[in-house]
């Protein structure tokens, strides 16, 4: 399983940055002393990047065998 980020090429580095901490749960706090930046500027880097239409989408791999073999749901 890992996260995708679809439209990231409109994002630039820094909101790349911002947004994958984000999604990995971290606080802007948290994002701010790792970036080595103040939390405002992280609230501002997450608005302009949601301004510009990002959308993180979780990749599950179908081999976890979450509906038995060829798709058909386990008893």
């Amino acid at each position: 399983m890992h996260l995708e980020i679809r439209g990231a090429e409109k994002l630039s580095f820094r909101e790349k940055q911002a947004v994958v901490l984000k999604e990995m749960g971290n606080s802007n706090e948290e994002i701010a002393k790792r970036m080595g930046v103040n939390a405002t500027t992280v609230a501002t880097l997450l608005n302009r990047a949601r301004a510009k239409g990002y959308e993180v989408v979780i990749v599950i791999p179908t081999t976890l065998g979450l509906f038995g073999v060829d798709g058909e749901e386990e008893a």
